[in-house]
Formats: C-alpha cells, sequence, structure tokens
C-alpha cells in the first residue's frame, strides 16, 4: 500500500454515491476517534480539504446527519447506509473520507491507527493528550 497515494476514486457499498478526492497527507492521516458516533461507526477516516472531494453521482441519495453541537456533518447513502464522508467538527475546513470507499484500500490494510480522543474533544476545552489510544490489526497467520 502507498501510504503517500492522494488521489482517489470511491464508492459506497451500492455504489450510488461515487466520487473522488484528494487527500491532503495521503493515507498517512489514517484516524478512527473515540466519540460516540465513531465509537459505534467504527470507520478508519482519513483527511481531506473541503472542496477537494467531488461527487461525480449520486449527490442527490447523500443523506446528512448531525448531532450535539451540530458543527460536524455526517454524510451517509440513503440506499445503502454506508457512511462515506464528513466535515470535521475539530477542524471544519477539513473532511474525514472512510477508507473502506477509497478503490483498492481496505481498513484491514493499515496494521495500526491511530486512535483520536473524541470523548475529550478539544474544541469543548477539555484538556489532554488528543491521544485515546491505537488500534491494532494483526492478520491470522493462515491468510
Amino acid at each position: 500500500m502507498d501510504l503517500d497515494r492522494k488521489d482517489f476514486n470511491g464508492a459506497c457499498h451500492c455504489g450510488t454515491i461515487r466520487f473522488r478526492v484528494h487527500l491532503s497527507e495521503g493515507l498517512r492521516s489514517a484516524r478512527r476517534c473515540s466519540c460516540s458516533m465513531c465509537r459505534m461507526r467504527g470507520a478508519v477516516a482519513v483527511t481531506a480539504k473541503v472542496g477537494d472531494l467531488e461527487i461525480t453521482a449520486g449527490a442527490d441519495a447523500l443523506t446528512l446527519y448531525q448531532f450535539n453541537t451540530l458543527v460536524a456533518r455526517h454524510y451517509f447513502c440513503s440506499q445503502c447506509g454506508i457512511y462515506t464522508h464528513h466535515q470535521r467538527r475539530s477542524n471544519p475546513s477539513q473532511l474525514g473520507v472512510n477508507v473502506a470507499c477509497l478503490e483498492g484500500v481496505s481498513p484491514f490494510d493499515f496494521s495500526a491507527v491511530t486512535v483520536n480522543d473524541g470523548v475529550n474533544h478539544p474544541t469543548d476545552g477539555k484538556a489532554g493528550s488528543g491521544l485515546a489510544g491505537v488500534l491494532r490489526f494483526e492478520p491470522a497467520s493462515d491468510r
């Protein structure tokens, strides 16, 4: 896997939502978050700037979900329910893009993924390291 690759095509599970994206840090920004939404969603996200993700098909099928402060904007396919991307609360000029939606990329391609502390969110004025931990994937030896 080329961690420095920055340009990808992507889609939701059913293919209704299709997009092109330029990742500002390539795949090196892969992360998870411990906030209530991300804990339940379970996705690995990478960073793109707002404006660097172009919906090429299915924009009318995107569904927006917001909660709590209503700053973050979470987008899902209304047909298959897959989370494709979100506008970040911690930096609204950035998007988090679901790596599982990127062609040729799987969340299981990453042996270790940083988990950000979303429970003690920096915009809430809570102090902390910003790091909740690291999630590791170890493939079975017979794979």
